[in-house]
């Protein structure tokens, strides 16, 4: 990919506009709807709607913008390192979203303010995104959910699926087929839910889908339907209703460190393990050399 055409591409989306995104790059407007096109015709889709002097993002323009800001990222990332001139210390950190977001947050950006010199950069993605990321290098910590002892970490806990409803969801019969809130494909709850419902011979639908835990909370709470969770999920307006329902395979709750991470970024990973631990229980804590396989606690520890 050519970088030059990622950054107005960027710029553009940044901007609002091509006029005002060239001003920021030092192009022409025309210049800049140039390489726009000249990026379209490389990918094979259009990337924007042109409604008069607006603009907004095609959903094949959306799927780039991630990509493309992580590309820019990288590149300057690598100019800093390669040529020595680096400023900062970089730490990417991965969270998923249903996991006290806002207090690990709150931890995450108390640690940059206590090291200036270290630019944290944080990712809150779906749990088998996070695992590639890690394995291919792109985060040097990363919380996730897994498969019980699947490989190694710095820390795992045995996690307590169950279903959950709304206060007023009717207890029997279970529509069918079953009505889904769940978060999208290739989130380990989703995929744990589905298969309990077909082994045990039962339909099913996805009723609401979100990749916000507070959008399925609500979804739950206003009796659209069903949701395979951690138990730390529940609201108030919520109750567990597993009595009719298939017990789901047990997952874990992982922390993974990079090899190659910095002192920095262990130090970081350290103090989430502490986080992990004070929210979980310490009782919960398995130690890396322990996960080479699923004890019979942590399989029975992961049913709803």
């Amino acid at each position: 990919m050519d970088l030059d055409l990622l950054h107005s591409f960027v710029s553009v989306v940044d901007a609002g506009g091509f006029t005002r995104a060239g001003e920021r790059v030092h192009r022409t407007q025309s210049t800049v709807s140039q390489q726009i096109r000249k990026l379209e015709t490389a990918l094979g889709c259009e990337l924007f709607v042109r409604e008069g002097r607006q603009v907004r993002l095609t959903e094949d323009g959306e799927r780039l913008l991630g990509y493309a800001r992580r590309m820019l990222a990288l590149s300057t990332e690598i100019r800093e390192v390669v040529s020595g001139n680096q400023g900062v210390e970089i730490v990417r950190v991965g969270v998923p979203d249903d996991f006290a977001v806002q207090r690990l947050t709150a931890l995450v950006g108390a640690f940059s303010a206590k090291h200036p010199a270290v630019r944290v950069s944080m990712r809150c993605e779906l749990s088998a995104v996070l695992a590639r990321n890690l394995a291919r290098g792109e985060l040097d910590v990363a919380l996730y959910k897994r498969e019980p002892g699947s490989g190694d970490s710095l820390a795992a806990w045995p996690e307590q699926l169950q279903w959950l409803c709304g206060r007023e969801w009717p207890a029997d019969p279970l529509p069918d087929p079953v009505p889904l809130v769940a978060f999208p494909q290739g989130c380990m709850y989703r995929n744990r839910a589905i298969h309990a419902l077909e082994s045990a011979g039962r339909r099913w639908r996805i009723a609401y889908e979100s990749p916000n835990l507070g959008g399925l909370q609500a979804a739950l709470e206003g009796g659209l339907g069903i949701a395979l969770l951690e138990r730390r999920c529940m609201t108030p307006g919520m109750r567990e209703c597993g009595e009719l329902l298939p017990r789901p395979a047990p997952s874990e709750l992982a922390l993974g460190l990079n090899p190659t991470a910095s002192g920095t970024a262990r130090l970081l990973a350290l103090q989430i393990r502490e986080f992990c631990e004070s929210v979980i229980g310490a009782a919960a804590f398995v130690p890396a050399l322990a996960i080479a396989r699923p004890t019979p606690a942590v399989a029975d520890a992961g049913g709803a």
